[in-house]
Protein backbone atom coordinates (compact mmCIF):
# COMPACT_ATOMS: atom_id res chain seq x y z
CA UNK A 1 0.00 0.00 0.00
CA UNK A 2 1.44 3.11 -0.97
CA UNK A 3 2.83 5.04 1.51
CA UNK A 4 1.01 8.11 1.19
CA UNK A 5 -2.50 6.48 1.87
CA UNK A 6 -1.01 5.02 5.30
CA UNK A 7 0.15 8.41 6.21
CA UNK A 8 -3.79 9.71 5.75
CA UNK A 9 -5.12 6.90 7.82
CA UNK A 10 -3.08 7.41 10.16
CA UNK A 11 -3.45 11.31 10.34
CA UNK A 12 -7.24 10.51 9.82
CA UNK A 13 -7.31 7.96 13.05
CA UNK A 14 -5.27 10.56 14.97
CA UNK A 15 -7.60 13.21 14.31
CA UNK A 16 -10.82 11.65 15.36
CA UNK A 17 -9.76 8.89 18.28
CA UNK A 18 -7.38 9.79 21.44
CA UNK A 19 -6.95 6.45 22.47
CA UNK A 20 -5.63 5.26 18.57
CA UNK A 21 -3.49 8.15 18.59
CA UNK A 22 -1.62 6.87 21.30
CA UNK A 23 -1.51 3.79 19.73
CA UNK A 24 0.11 4.86 16.61
CA UNK A 25 2.62 7.34 18.18
CA UNK A 26 4.02 4.20 20.32
CA UNK A 27 3.83 2.03 17.04
CA UNK A 28 4.70 4.61 14.27
CA UNK A 29 3.53 3.72 10.85
CA UNK A 30 2.56 0.41 9.88
CA UNK A 31 2.36 -0.91 6.05
CA UNK A 32 0.10 -2.83 4.18
CA UNK A 33 1.30 -4.74 1.19
CA UNK A 34 -1.30 -6.43 -0.92
CA UNK A 35 0.05 -10.09 -1.49
CA UNK A 36 -0.55 -12.00 -5.05
CA UNK A 37 -0.18 -15.22 -4.48
CA UNK A 38 -4.75 -15.52 -3.97
CA UNK A 39 -5.06 -19.60 -4.07
CA UNK A 40 -1.72 -20.67 -1.86
CA UNK A 41 -2.83 -17.70 0.80
CA UNK A 42 -6.21 -19.24 1.01
CA UNK A 43 -4.60 -22.63 1.53
CA UNK A 44 -2.78 -21.06 3.89
CA UNK A 45 -5.45 -19.68 5.82
CA UNK A 46 -7.52 -23.44 5.73
CA UNK A 47 -4.65 -25.35 6.76
CA UNK A 48 -3.84 -22.88 10.02
CA UNK A 49 -7.76 -22.92 11.23
CA UNK A 50 -7.95 -23.39 14.61
CA UNK A 51 -4.05 -24.35 15.08
CA UNK A 52 -1.17 -22.50 16.66
CA UNK A 53 1.19 -20.33 14.60
CA UNK A 54 3.68 -23.21 15.07
CA UNK A 55 1.70 -26.57 14.10
CA UNK A 56 0.22 -24.59 11.14
CA UNK A 57 3.35 -23.23 9.96
CA UNK A 58 4.86 -26.87 10.43
CA UNK A 59 1.80 -28.10 7.80
CA UNK A 60 1.73 -25.52 5.92
CA UNK A 61 5.57 -26.43 4.90
CA UNK A 62 4.85 -29.97 4.54
CA UNK A 63 1.89 -29.41 2.16
CA UNK A 64 3.61 -27.25 0.34
CA UNK A 65 6.96 -29.37 0.05
CA UNK A 66 5.03 -32.55 -1.16
CA UNK A 67 3.28 -30.27 -4.04
CA UNK A 68 7.17 -28.56 -4.67
CA UNK A 69 6.15 -25.38 -3.70
CA UNK A 70 3.77 -25.01 -6.53
CA UNK A 71 0.30 -26.58 -5.29
CA UNK A 72 -2.49 -26.23 -7.87
CA UNK A 73 -6.57 -27.22 -7.72
CA UNK A 74 -5.72 -30.03 -10.16
CA UNK A 75 -2.92 -31.42 -8.20
CA UNK A 76 -4.76 -31.13 -5.41
CA UNK A 77 -8.11 -32.83 -6.66
CA UNK A 78 -5.64 -35.45 -8.02
CA UNK A 79 -4.16 -36.22 -4.76
CA UNK A 80 -5.86 -38.88 -2.80
CA UNK A 81 -7.83 -37.78 1.02
CA UNK A 82 -5.34 -40.03 3.00
CA UNK A 83 -2.30 -38.13 1.48
CA UNK A 84 -3.42 -35.19 1.96
CA UNK A 85 -3.85 -36.33 5.91
CA UNK A 86 -0.36 -37.55 5.92
CA UNK A 87 0.38 -33.97 5.66
CA UNK A 88 -1.46 -32.90 8.39
CA UNK A 89 -4.47 -31.97 7.37
CA UNK A 90 -8.20 -32.98 9.33
CA UNK A 91 -10.47 -34.33 7.35
CA UNK A 92 -12.76 -31.23 7.46
CA UNK A 93 -9.91 -29.27 5.86
CA UNK A 94 -9.24 -32.30 3.24
CA UNK A 95 -13.26 -31.78 2.22
CA UNK A 96 -12.51 -27.54 2.15
CA UNK A 97 -9.14 -27.47 -0.19
CA UNK A 98 -10.75 -29.90 -2.29
CA UNK A 99 -13.85 -27.99 -2.58
CA UNK A 100 -12.06 -24.54 -3.43
CA UNK A 101 -9.87 -26.58 -6.08
CA UNK A 102 -13.33 -27.61 -7.57
CA UNK A 103 -14.88 -24.37 -7.33
CA UNK A 104 -12.06 -22.57 -8.87
CA UNK A 105 -11.55 -25.39 -11.57
CA UNK A 106 -15.25 -24.92 -12.27
CA UNK A 107 -15.22 -21.19 -13.17
CA UNK A 108 -17.32 -21.00 -9.66
CA UNK A 109 -14.83 -19.05 -8.37
CA UNK A 110 -12.20 -16.61 -9.88
CA UNK A 111 -9.61 -15.57 -8.29
CA UNK A 112 -8.35 -13.32 -11.17
CA UNK A 113 -10.91 -11.31 -10.81
CA UNK A 114 -11.47 -10.95 -6.78
CA UNK A 115 -9.05 -7.52 -7.17
CA UNK A 116 -11.63 -5.86 -9.00
CA UNK A 117 -14.54 -6.85 -6.48
CA UNK A 118 -15.76 -4.98 -3.59
CA UNK A 119 -15.31 -5.85 -0.58
CA UNK A 120 -18.81 -7.53 -0.30
CA UNK A 121 -18.41 -8.83 -3.19
CA UNK A 122 -15.02 -10.88 -2.09
CA UNK A 123 -16.74 -11.89 0.82
CA UNK A 124 -19.87 -13.44 -1.03
CA UNK A 125 -17.62 -15.00 -3.23
CA UNK A 126 -15.23 -16.49 -1.03
CA UNK A 127 -17.80 -17.94 1.44
CA UNK A 128 -18.96 -20.12 -1.41
CA UNK A 129 -16.52 -22.49 -0.08
CA UNK A 130 -16.77 -24.63 2.89
CA UNK A 131 -14.26 -24.08 5.24
CA UNK A 132 -14.14 -19.88 4.47
CA UNK A 133 -16.07 -17.85 6.62
CA UNK A 134 -16.41 -14.22 7.33
CA UNK A 135 -13.51 -13.89 9.43
CA UNK A 136 -11.22 -15.60 6.78
CA UNK A 137 -12.75 -13.41 3.78
CA UNK A 138 -11.98 -10.73 6.30
CA UNK A 139 -8.60 -11.41 6.95
CA UNK A 140 -7.88 -11.80 3.16
CA UNK A 141 -9.46 -8.68 2.24
CA UNK A 142 -7.05 -7.00 4.38
CA UNK A 143 -3.50 -8.64 4.35
CA UNK A 144 -4.06 -10.29 0.50
CA UNK A 145 -5.83 -7.13 -1.01
CA UNK A 146 -4.63 -4.36 1.20
CA UNK A 147 -8.50 -2.99 1.24
CA UNK A 148 -8.47 -0.09 3.60
CA UNK A 149 -11.77 -0.13 4.84
CA UNK A 150 -12.39 -3.53 6.55
CA UNK A 151 -13.72 -3.98 10.28
CA UNK A 152 -13.39 -7.64 11.60
CA UNK A 153 -15.23 -7.20 14.47
CA UNK A 154 -15.36 -11.24 14.75
CA UNK A 155 -11.95 -11.51 15.46
CA UNK A 156 -10.97 -12.39 18.84
CA UNK A 157 -7.76 -10.15 18.89
CA UNK A 158 -9.82 -7.10 17.87
CA UNK A 159 -12.85 -8.10 20.48
CA UNK A 160 -9.56 -8.14 22.86
CA UNK A 161 -7.93 -5.07 21.90
CA UNK A 162 -11.18 -3.19 22.12
CA UNK A 163 -12.24 -4.33 25.50
CA UNK A 164 -7.97 -3.60 27.03
CA UNK A 165 -7.72 0.12 25.27
CA UNK A 166 -11.23 1.40 25.43
CA UNK A 167 -11.73 0.18 29.32
CA UNK A 168 -15.03 -2.15 28.28
CA UNK A 169 -15.84 -4.58 30.93
CA UNK A 170 -16.18 -7.47 28.88
CA UNK A 171 -15.05 -8.32 25.22
CA UNK A 172 -17.43 -5.87 23.36
CA UNK A 173 -19.64 -7.78 20.33
CA UNK A 174 -20.21 -7.36 16.98
CA UNK A 175 -22.52 -4.26 17.43
CA UNK A 176 -20.63 -2.55 20.00
CA UNK A 177 -17.68 -2.89 17.45
CA UNK A 178 -19.55 -1.29 14.98
CA UNK A 179 -20.37 1.59 17.37
CA UNK A 180 -17.21 2.22 18.67
CA UNK A 181 -16.01 2.53 14.91
CA UNK A 182 -18.82 5.01 13.83
CA UNK A 183 -18.10 6.90 17.35
CA UNK A 184 -14.70 7.74 16.48
CA UNK A 185 -14.98 7.48 13.17
CA UNK A 186 -12.68 4.97 11.69
CA UNK A 187 -14.04 4.91 8.74
CA UNK A 188 -12.88 4.60 5.67
CA UNK A 189 -9.97 3.14 7.69
CA UNK A 190 -10.94 0.28 9.55
CA UNK A 191 -8.29 -2.12 8.62
CA UNK A 192 -5.43 0.87 9.63
CA UNK A 193 -7.41 1.04 13.11
CA UNK A 194 -7.67 -2.68 13.24
CA UNK A 195 -3.67 -3.15 12.40
CA UNK A 196 -2.99 -0.58 15.34
CA UNK A 197 -5.44 -2.44 17.69
CA UNK A 198 -3.60 -5.55 16.97
CA UNK A 199 0.10 -3.88 17.82
CA UNK A 200 -1.34 -2.89 20.64
CA UNK A 201 -1.43 -6.47 22.10
CA UNK A 202 1.96 -7.49 20.81
CA UNK A 203 3.06 -4.57 22.30
CA UNK A 204 1.38 -5.24 26.16
CA UNK A 205 3.00 -8.58 25.47
CA UNK A 206 6.12 -7.32 24.77
CA UNK A 207 6.30 -5.33 28.19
Amino acid sequence: MPTGEIKSAVKHLSKHDKLLSTIIKNNGIINLTPRRKYFNLLLGSIIGQQLSTYAADAIEERFSAFFRNNPNPELILQTEDSVLRSLGLSNAKVRYVKDLSDKILSGEINLKSLSKKTDDEVIAELTKVKGIGTWTAHMFLIFTLGRMNVLPSGDLGIRKSIMLNYGLKKMPDEKKIASIAKINNWHPYCSVASLYLWRSLDTRNES
